[in-house]
């Protein structure tokens, strides 16, 4: 127990070592996972051109703001032109058809790929998802799939990492508040069955370890998968126990299986189409989250970095619950 302690010690040391200032062109700096990306570079020294098309949250000595979005063939040339590594943080988890997840995530990605290589061939540094391993569940897991592909068949292949977190988590997440809800009501709704498992990592570090890999050498794969550390990740009564413990049992949850799921999301995408708006459930999401195993199976980049994962899924959502409650959105 001690050796293994002291041996994580080490490696996390290791991990935190300075190497210098790099630039980094940075999308998707306004969104959950690539703010909090965008904190860990300023605060490790280093510059970052952002791309943005909403108002600027933060104005930094070291930061400047590229007006435009991955549609825009000049803003990208400006965001990319003479950087040590491109993060590629920005996508589309909600659109009320597959159009709207190709033209996010696919064509964005198209475009970014085609501005870097004509640029000189950064580092380029890609944050996909572990649904892109299963992409006949969702419209969103085809499209991350694909994105993947335009990757790892462009000549930037041999300057890339691919990175597939699975259920990201922390303070300020919307898309998990869901969860949280459920497990301290009094009866929870929740979809899938209690036996199906999922690995997580908290927002704080994935952050840290993607500015791990802007610092340090690249490792092999070019895919590899990041997650918390547990062993076969959580069964979703486990999540539930994490977050309310004891709180939880099989006889106050009520799990919801695959068929409702999609007739409630069948029914919020239409509405999503009269009114224009995106919706939370749709038949593809309520697929993924009745799918049976989000587990990460393949390479960790804990097992191939000195990176190491530092907030276990018990801490990391206590934190979180204690953050939901301190603004409000749960009692």
């Amino acid at each position: 127990m001690g050796h293994h302690a002291s041996k994580i010690i080490c490696r996390e040391a290791l991990s935190t070592q300075p190497t210098g200032r790099h630039t980094v062109a940075l999308t998707g700096a306004t969104g959950f996972v690539g703010g909090h990306v965008l904190e860990n570079l300023l605060a490790r020294g280093h510059q970052v051109r952002a791309l943005t098309r909403q108002k600027k949250p933060l104005d930094h000595k070291n930061l400047i703001w590229v007006d435009g979005d991955l549609q825009n063939d000049a803003a990208l040339a400006q965001l990319v032109g003479g950087v040590d590594t491109v993060l590629h943080i920005a996508g589309v988890i909600k659109a009320v058809s597959r159009s709207g997840f190709f033209t996010g995530n696919v064509d964005g990605t198209r475009h970014l790929l085609d501005a870097i290589n004509n640029a000189d061939m950064p580092r380029y540094i890609h944050l996909s998802s572990l649904a892109a391993r299963e992409p006949a569940v969702s419209a969103y897991a085809a499209s991350k799939a694909e994105a993947e592909q335009l990757v790892m068949e462009s000549p930037l292949e041999k300057m890339a990492t691919i990175l597939r977190p699975p259920a990201v988590y922390g303070p300020g997440d919307m898309e998990t508040l869901f969860y949280f809800k459920a497990a301290t009501s009094m009866l929870a709704t929740v979809p899938g069955k209690p036996d199906h498992r999922t690995s997580m990592i908290h927002v704080q570090d994935l952050a840290a370890a993607i500015v791990h890999l802007v610092e340090n050498k690249k490792p092999d794969p070019v895919l590899i998968d990041i997650h918390d550390g547990q062993p076969n990740g959580y069964t979703i009564q486990g999540v539930m126990e994490n977050v309310a413990p004891g709180r939880r049992t099989r006889t106050n949850t009520l799990y919801l299986p695959r068929w409702i799921l999609r007739l409630v999301g069948g029914i919020s995408t239409l509405v999503g189409r009269i009114f224009g708006t995106n919706p939370m459930l749709t038949p593809g999401k309520a697929n993924e989250l009745s799918h049976p195993d989000w587990v990460c199976h393949g390479t960790s980049l804990a097992d191939v970095s000195a990176w190491q994962p530092k907030i276990s899924g018990e801490q990391g959502m206590r934190e979180t619950l204690h953050w939901y409650r301190e603004h409000g959105f749960l009692r």
